[in-house]
């Protein structure tokens, strides 16, 4: 198990198995903190009027595992900024979860759905079975 943490207290704490690509590292080193609707994506979608406390609070939310996860660096970098219009995690066995995050996480915030993202989310959940997800607001 790895742990990592931040002055606020432990950001994650799992095995080292990574969502994105569903593979095992040796050490903690090779991880990366993901945010899994990107900062750049939820500024798009409605960040930019926030307050700087609301960004910082979007920014640092260790209140619902979904919001920040452990990735490899390299998934880290291939992801960057995308949604899930133009980048999908390659372990397809992890996508329905990764697109039901997506979306809890934009709902939690109140953030905005573009038109091609919207169809990539459809597309991908309609091959997904029909399960509830739990949303707590943050805003």
């Amino acid at each position: 198990m790895y742990r990592a943490s931040s002055p606020k207290g432990t950001v994650f704490q799992s095995v080292p198995r990574l969502a994105h690509q569903f593979r095992y590292l040796d050490s903690a080193r090779k991880l990366d903190v993901d945010h899994l609707v990107p900062l750049a994506e939820a500024w798009d979608s409605g960040a930019s009027g926030w307050s700087a406390k609301e960004r910082e609070a979007y920014a640092n939310d260790q209140d619902d595992p979904r919001a920040l996860i452990a990735v490899s660096a390299s998934s880290n970098r291939s992801k960057s900024d995308q949604d899930p219009s133009t980048w999908l995690p390659t372990f397809e066995g992890y996508r329905c979860q990764y697109v039901t995050d997506w979306v809890a996480d934009k709902t939690r915030y109140g953030l905005s759905v573009d038109v091609s993202e919207e169809a990539a989310l459809s597309q991908t959940l309609s091959r997904c079975p029909n399960e509830p997800v739990t949303v707590t607001l943050a805003r």
